[in-house]
């Protein structure tokens, strides 16, 4: 049993060097490539995933945005893996911190602001003042157009950092719950696994729901912005 609640998010070491970086690169190593067979099941069910994600993201974008297609599905391809993994006994998520998903997502988001503020000047500067706005009220709202969007990257890690900690949180408790009451009630320890598997599920559904909501969220910039 851990030793505390968040023993699982702290960062694994290896002979006492962080060992995250390998950790990130691991995903990969899942994905398959022109090297592998391309007519297994494994290969159809990854891009019959691929083209149907690619195409939800890539409907309403013009050429501009429609060059960032590779990075985009890279991104939600990376995201999920990622949390799957993460789901695996004594493993390590590193979207749990949230310093990885700024990173992801400040250099993601600024990427569309410089595209809008290059290609479409005018609509994007626009956009920090609604059409119709009070004169004695156009500071203010410059002000708070510009907080907020400001704040969207910090909105994504945050987004995507609270849902897959507390679902972890949440299989982490069941599990010592579970522990705890197979030594005293077998009956109540079976009806709790019940629960641990249903969560288990439900968290599986949402690392996959977050990869594609936070790259979904990317793409809503670059279509606003290109």
């Amino acid at each position: 049993m851990n030793e505390n609640l968040f023993t699982p998010f702290s960062t694994p070491t290896i002979l006492n060097q962080p060992a995250t970086i390998p950790i990130i690169l691991f995903p990969t190593l899942l994905i398959l490539t022109t090297k592998h067979p391309t007519n297994n099941r494994l290969a159809t069910i990854q891009q019959n995933l691929t083209q149907f994600a690619l195409k939800q993201m890539m409907m309403t974008h013009n050429a501009k945005g429609q060059a960032w297609s590779l990075m985009l599905m890279s991104l939600v391809t990376f995201i999920a893996t990622t949390n799957l993994l993460g789901l695996l006994p004594y493993s390590f998520t590193p979207t749990t911190q949230l310093s990885m998903n700024l990173a992801m997502a400040i250099p993601l988001w600024a990427g569309t602001v410089v595209l809008g503020l290059r290609f479409k000047t005018k609509n994007s500067l626009a956009h920090l003042l609604p059409q119709g706005t009070p004169t004695p009220l156009i500071p203010m709202l410059v002000v708070i157009e510009t907080i907020s969007l400001l704040i969207q990257p910090m909105a994504l890690a945050v987004r995507l950092t609270a849902n897959i900690t507390a679902g972890h949180l949440l299989m982490h408790l069941a599990g010592s719950v579970v522990l705890t009451l197979s030594t005293t009630s077998f009956s109540m320890a079976l009806l709790t696994s019940m629960l641990l598997v249903l969560l288990t599920t439900l968290e599986i559904a949402v690392a996959l729901i977050q990869a594609y909501v936070f790259t979904l969220l990317i793409s809503l910039y670059l279509h606003n912005n290109t």
